[in-house]
Parts: C-alpha cells; sequence; structure tokens
C-alpha cells in the first residue's frame, strides 16, 4: 500500500495527557526510553528508455516516495537495454531492475537476480489470475518465477489506412479483411493473401511510395516462418540449431519469400540509405511496417499521419513474435524486503497504469491492458486491442544465452534470402543453420588434460 497509516491508541493519548497536567518532568525508572527512528533505506532502481518512458516511471518513483519516506528510491535511467544490462555485467546492479526476457541466462549464469516467488506470497500478491500464462513461464527458470512481467508486445502490422484503404480495394474487388470502426472489440485478423492485395495497392513506385517494410532479420522473418508451418529452432528448449533447413521451413519460406523480397512493392537500398522505414512510414511514404507498441509515441506527433494496427498476417495459423520486459530483484541487495516492497508497488495496477498512459508500454497486467489506460479510445490506434488478440498467437522462443550474437551469426544470409530474387534455398538455408550452431552449440575447446604433451609427437 502506498499509504502508511499511523494509528494511535487512546491509551496512549489519555497517559500522555495525564503525565502532562502533573507537571513532573521526571519521566520515572517505568516509563520507557525514546526508541530510535529507524534508518532510512535507499534504493536504486534500474530502468532503460526515452525521456517520456523514463519521466513515467519517474512519476511512479515519485509517488512511492512520497508515501514511503523510510524508503526512498532513485531512477538510474540508461539510454537502451544494452547499456543497463552491461552496467549489470559490470557488477553495478541496482536494487530493483528492469530487463529483457532474453536476459535470464546471464542473470542466471552470473546469479545477479534473486527468485521472486517468495517475496510475492509473503505480500499476499495473487498474479496468476492478473497475468497470462505465456509472460509467467517466460519469466521463469528453474522451476521459481525468477522476475516479473511487466511489458509484453506482440509484433504487428502498422498500416495507414489512406495508402491501405480497404474500402477503396474492396469497391474494386480485391479480397480485404473485415476492419469494423463502429465496434473495437471486434479484433480484425488478415490472411497473407489479403496482406499482398494490400502491399500492391499501396505501391506507387513513381511517386517513391512503398507498400511495405519488414526487417531482413531472424525477428523480422520469424513470424511468417511460424505462420507457415515451420520452426525457427530445432528444440523448443534446449536448441542446438536454426531449423531453417527442415523441410516445414522450407515449405514456409517458398510461400512468403517471393512476396517479401519483391523489390516493386517494398523498399529499395535507394530509398533505405537515405532514409529508416519508420521515417518513410512517418512522412506517409510506407504503406505497412512490422513493429511493437513501443512505435505508438513516435508516430502520434507527426499531426498528419493516421494509422491503425492490424495483427501479422495469416499464412496458414497465426503466429507472431513479441517483446517481453520484467523486473527483477538483485541477488545482492542489502534491502530485499523494502525492494520487494517497492517492486509490488510498482507492478500494482494502479502503477502500471500511469506508465501505460505514455503509450509506449503493452502491459503484461491483463486487467490494466483491457482498460482504457493501455486502449486510450480516441487516439490512434484505434484497434489497439489487436496488441491484446495477439499475445495468444505469441511463439516463445528458447532462451538462448547470447541471442544478439545469434542474429549477428546468421545476418548475411537472412538477409539474402530476402533480398535475392534468385537463390539456392537449399544451400543457403544450410549456411543460416551451419552459421547458427557456432552460436548455439560451438565445439567444445579441449582441455589441457586432453592435449597431447610435449612429449607425444603430434
Amino acid at each position: 500500500m502506498r499509504r502508511s497509516w499511523i494509528v494511535v491508541p487512546l491509551v496512549l493519548v489519555l497517559g500522555a495527557a495525564v503525565a502532562g497536567c502533573t507537571g513532573d518532568d521526571d519521566p520515572g525508572p517505568d516509563q520507557p526510553e525514546p526508541s530510535t527512528p529507524p534508518a532510512k533505506v535507499a534504493l536504486t532502481f534500474g530502468v532503460w528508455g526515452t525521456k517520456p518512458e523514463v519521466d513515467a516511471y519517474q512519476g511512479v518513483v515519485d509517488t512511492w516516495n512520497a508515501y514511503h519516506p523510510e524508503t526512498q528510491v532513485k531512477i538510474k535511467a540508461y539510454a537502451n537495454h544494452e547499456d543497463l544490462l552491461a552496467a549489470i555485467q559490470d557488477g553495478k546492479v541496482p536494487d530493483v531492475f528492469q530487463v529483457s526476457r532474453a536476459d535470464l541466462p546471464v542473470l542466471r549464469d552470473q546469479e545477479l537476480n534473486r527468485p521472486i516467488g517468495e517475496l510475492l506470497d509473503e505480500r499476499n500478491v495473487d498474479f496468476g489470475d492478473g497475468y497470462s500464462r505465456p509472460a509467467l513461464e517466460a519469466f521463469s527458470s528453474d522451476r521459481k518465477l525468477q522476475c516479473m512481467p511487466y511489458g509484453i508486445s506482440p509484433m504487428v502490422i502498422y498500416y495507414n489506412p489512406k495508402l491501405v484503404d480497404f474500402e477503396a480495394m474492396a469497391a474494386r474487388g480485391l479480397d480485404v479483411p473485415t476492419v469494423d470502426y463502429e465496434d473495437l472489440t471486434k479484433r480484425p485478423t488478415w490472411t497473407f493473401e489479403q496482406f499482398q492485395a494490400a502491399a500492391e495497392y499501396a505501391s506507387r513506385p513513381r511517386r517513391g511510395i512503398a507498400g511495405f517494410y519488414i526487417a531482413p532479420t531472424l525477428r523480422g522473418l520469424a513470424p511468417f516462418v511460424l505462420s507457415g508451418g515451420g520452426q525457427i529452432f530445432d528444440d523448443e528448449d534446449e536448441p542446438s540449431s536454426l531449423a531453417f533447413s527442415s523441410d516445414d521451413t522450407k515449405s514456409a519460406l517458398e510461400e512468403v519469400l517471393p512476396l517479401l523480397r519483391d523489390p516493386k512493392v517494398t523498399l529499395t537500398p535507394d530509398q533505405l540509405a537515405e532514409k529508416t522505414p519508420l521515417e518513410w512510414f512517418r512522412e506517409g511514404k510506407l504503406g505497412m511496417i512490422a513493429g511493437f507498441r513501443d512505435l505508438v509515441p513516435e508516430l502520434r506527433p507527426t499531426g498528419t499521419l493516421d494509422f491503425d494496427i492490424l495483427p501479422m498476417p495469416i499464412v496458414n495459423d497465426p503466429a507472431t513474435v513479441g517483446d517481453l520486459t520484467g523486473i527483477c530483484i538483485a541477488q545482492d541487495t542489502p534491502n530485499v524486503a523494502q525492494s520487494a516492497d517497492f517492486l509490488v508497488d510498482f507492478i500494482s495496477e494502479e502503477s502500471v497504469a500511469a506508465v501505460a498512459g505514455a503509450g509506449y508500454l503493452a502491459p503484461a497486467n491483463t486487467k490494466v491492458a483491457l482498460s482504457d489506460a493501455f486502449l486510450q479510445p480516441g487516439r490512434a490506434p484505434v484497434h489497439s486491442g489487436v496488441s491484446n488478440n495477439s499475445i495468444k498467437n505469441m511463439v516463445i522462443p528458447p532462451l538462448v544465452e547470447d541471442y544478439q550474437a545469434l542474429e549477428e551469426a546468421v545476418a548475411a544470409p537472412i538477409r539474402a534470402l530476402m533480398e535475392v530474387e534468385v537463390l539456392d534455398l537449399d544451400a543457403l538455408t544450410q549456411q543460416i543453420d551451419e552459421a547458427s550452431q557456432t552460436v548455439l552449440a560451438p565445439p567444445e575447446e579441449p582441455s589441457e588434460s586432453e592435449s597431447p604433451s610435449e612429449d607425444e609427437s603430434p
């Protein structure tokens, strides 16, 4: 609770009044000695984000500090997730800190966080009903809840209704999804064929307008592979390789790649050299772009851009990927109880709603996600509920010790997949899998005992 109300027993009040009437300055031998006030506790809270994001966190911290003079929290803000993680690995671990779900292997391997399940139980926090099962499982390891889910943002498609005009497309007899602007509780879905029709309709090459942009990365391609019935990893728990050379994944690629690498409907290399895809979208020169909730505040201030969101298009079955963030407590914090108290306050509905109001956060707290604090009626995107509905289609990847290294290892062949029109699919997918194995299952170096001695011939 934010407010610590002080209740003074009536007996003590009356006793003090009687003592004051005697005029005796000597408290007598039976009077207790004045108690020493408890020492104040100073906590640090590590976060990352833009200034508006950090300001939203600061507002929650300011409210906490106003009602808890005995435990004061100070934010340590970083520009991005990588900077905060680097500081933590360098030994600068805040008492409470924000993480990406992909950080869990590092946190557990270096024993940087403290499991929080028992701490929440002690504070009677019932999080089972207020959080989706995928979110809780995502932040669990060793059968314990390691960190509290905070944000869960599925990848969706942002589109410009002026370029992707479904009403005008339908008038031309084109296949379009049903997007209801009267009843926003009806969540639109669409097929890959409808996505292709929208991309081709929005493209105006002579005017420099492209239909869509999908990042040529492992994560950018993943929703299409998964929706097409393919697999990303060879094992859901402990992968040793990507699975791009599997028959199912190659079949999915054969279905989606002709569109994804079509130079007539996507941004050209010259356009990408001039501006970022987000800049083209903001300027009304790009029909669709894949992204997460954090794009919303960046798109709203344009003043002229109208935008909305749709789920990722369905090839065979609904599927997407997502960004997940959590809040952790440091293993070595000297103030475990106070850190847990603050965490409980920070994940409360009131606090999460305050942060969600800034527009960046897609809350893992389901009650806040279904509230106006997140849906923000009357503001773009009007179909914010699409994000909530897409959570059930999120495929949570296995924990990889260094996902960034994995992306870098396969970057070149993945880019070739999505940019080269004529290619040897079998050879390229095999190259992707082999490159991934250098990160997921690197060859073990022989120990000193296994090395040949100086007396042995080579």
